[in-house]
């Protein structure tokens, strides 16, 4: 299964998908998916920026775990108005990062995030 049909089976698999992308720490996305049309609050219909900006965060919970001893960090969750990302790491150097619509099914797009993890680290 590609990057893409595994984004995508999440994206419409969860109810209430944006969009997802797989993007490397260093914020350069390696894939995303959309959607569709209208079903988008994202700006510009780009999760691979909401990525990079939420990922340069990503590093100071890190840093502030490592401070606390409290593990390796492993999923964030940031809920807005408009919508919600959920940030999951693949490996040290990936991480998967889903829109999620206010009203969205949140257990379920992190269920399917899980459930899609050993794929996900096949493909890479």
């Amino acid at each position: 299964m590609s990057f893409r049909s595994i984004l995508q089976s999440i994206v419409e698999g969860c109810g209430g998908g944006l969009g997802a992308a797989l993007m490397g720490n260093d914020g350069i996305p390696i894939e995303q998916v959309s959607a569709g049309k209208g079903a988008s609050a994202m700006p510009g219909d780009d999760v691979g920026a909401a990525g990079v900006e939420f990922g340069r965060i990503l590093e100071e919970i890190r840093k502030a775990s490592d401070a606390l001893g409290g593990g390796a960090l492993t999923e964030t969750v940031v809920s807005l108005a408009h919508f919600t990302l959920i940030l999951r790491h693949i490996d040290d150097d990936t991480f998967v990062v889903l829109a999620l619509a206010p009203d969205g099914n949140l257990g379920k797009a992190r269920y399917l995030i899980r459930r899609h993890l050993l794929e996900l680290r096949e493909e890479l």
